[in-house]
């Protein structure tokens, strides 16, 4: 059995569900579909789900939604329309999604109903039967997935029927709606995928795979043919997205091989993504990268001859809104990147006070404006040269590098630069490896 996920711009209008229809009836063993809220018919298009959002800013200010939301009525009758649905049924149920957020759900309930309404539509145009998210997937307050997931998905799945089911959300343990972070269809897939046992779960997008680098700056861009769970994780943490990066954690322990593959032109191979890849296939998979990081650089004489300096030192950081995503130790220094947008300037000058003052700090500086770079392949540690072609190509492109990650990982090799120098870093790096 397959379990297949289906993104926005596969279900964004009447022709692309007709597309979804015609794949999933090409092969009987695609019996589980996971659908995303329509996305953009092209580019100056709205996405459902930024619409959503935008409803439920105006009821938080004790505003109607009303305006907003009939542009998503109108897009949902529209594609009902086109397919030869009786819409008269759904217009009662987008009617009463209205009302939920213009009562103040909240934000992630309003978000979710792009994918309910999807599913329902889908499943109303396929003849199958339409399965919630909620109440069977349990999201932790951590967003990561409940166990008891996968047991309540078993019981209420029968062997030989069809389902349509809504990507995104599931609810918390209290039973209210909640959603994963965006692109979160992925996920829901993934645990579909180990839940059902399935021999192989497909995600539908709009490319025909994983690309070695981002088509949109290079040329001929290689999709990438096999690859494995932790060169994806890897290439997603810098930025690749065409797979949501968490959506891998419930298909690893099965070992359920993922198919990326274009519902545009279902023919294409695609991207398949396994355990282990075979031996003497290319060492690297791709180069990417990942902007909107600062930086803090901490300096102390005797910094580390404490024990429990360091956990501190992040604890503080935690209170204060800040979790590194990147981390570099010196002798007596410590350097962290995070996302720029977890704290304003007050907040970090804020605690740049405060961290100096309590742990007696020779220096604090935090700095914005960075990228992480990052070349991944399995092959990674036993590529000898790759250091100095690294280094020797942005340096021939005078592009400062600002820090160099090799050990931490055997699948990637990290990098920073000046956020300007982002793309030139990537088209540097993908010409003088691949």
């Amino acid at each position: 059995m397959i379990v297949c996920k289906f993104g926005g711009s596969s279900v964004a209008d009447a022709k692309q569900i007709e597309k979804v229809k015609a794949i999933v009836e090409a092969d009987p063993k695609r019996q589980i579909v996971i659908v995303s809220a329509p996305g953009k018919r092209n580019k100056d298009d709205e996405k459902v789900t930024d619409m959503l959002y935008a409803c439920n800013a105006l009821a938080q200010q004790g505003l109607t939604c009303k305006p907003v939301f009939k542009k998503i009525a109108d897009r949902f009758t529209s594609i009902l329309e086109d397919l030869g649905i009786e819409k008269k049924p759904f217009v009662a149920v987008l009617e009463e999604v209205r009302q939920m957020i213009d009562a103040g759900h909240g934000a992630e309930y309003a978000a979710s109903r792009g994918e309910y309404l999807s599913a329902r539509m889908i499943a109303a145009y396929l003849g199958w039967d339409f399965l919630d998210a909620d109440p069977y997937i349990v999201i932790n307050p951590d967003g990561t997935v409940h166990e008891q997931s996968y047991e309540n998905l078993r019981k209420v799945l029968k062997k030989g029927n069809n389902y349509i089911v809504p990507g995104f959300y599931g609810c918390d343990i209290e039973g209210k709606v909640k959603t994963f972070s965006r692109g979160g269809s992925d996920i829901t897939g993934a645990i579909l995928s180990s839940a059902a046992d399935a021999e192989s779960y497909e995600n539908w997008t709009d490319v025909s795979g994983v690309f070695s680098v981002d088509p949109r700056l290079v040329d001929n861009a290689k999709v990438i043919k096999t690859m494995t769970y932790r060169e994806l994780r890897e290439l997603a943490g810098v930025g690749a997205n065409v797979f949501h990066e968490e959506a891998i954690a419930p298909v690893i322990a099965a070992q359920i091989p993922i198919n990326v593959k274009n519902t545009n032109s279902p023919e294409d191979m695609g991207t398949m993504i396994v355990n282990e890849r075979a031996s003497g296939t290319a060492p690297l998979a791709g180069v990417s990268a990942k902007k909107g990081y600062s930086r803090i650089t901490l300096r102390k004489l005797m910094l580390f001859k404490q024990s429990g300096t360091r956990h501190a030192l992040l604890t503080m950081l935690h209170v204060f809104g800040i979790r590194p995503s990147f981390s570099l130790f010196g002798v007596d220094s410590i350097v962290w990147f995070f996302e720029t947008s977890q704290a304003s300037d007050s907040v970090l000058k804020a605690m740049c006070t405060r961290l100096t003052s309590e742990f007696s700090l020779d220096s604090i500086e935090v700095d914005h404006d960075h990228a992480i770079v990052g070349v991944v392949g399995e092959g990674v540690m036993d590529h000898r040269d790759l250091i100095a072609k690294v280094v020797g190509a942005l340096d021939k492109e005078s592009i400062r590098l600002n820090f160099l990650n090799f050990g931490a990982s055997d699948t990637s090799l990290l990098l920073g630069v000046h956020a300007d120098k982002t793309q030139d870093a990537v088209i540097t790096l993908y010409n003088a490896l691949f």
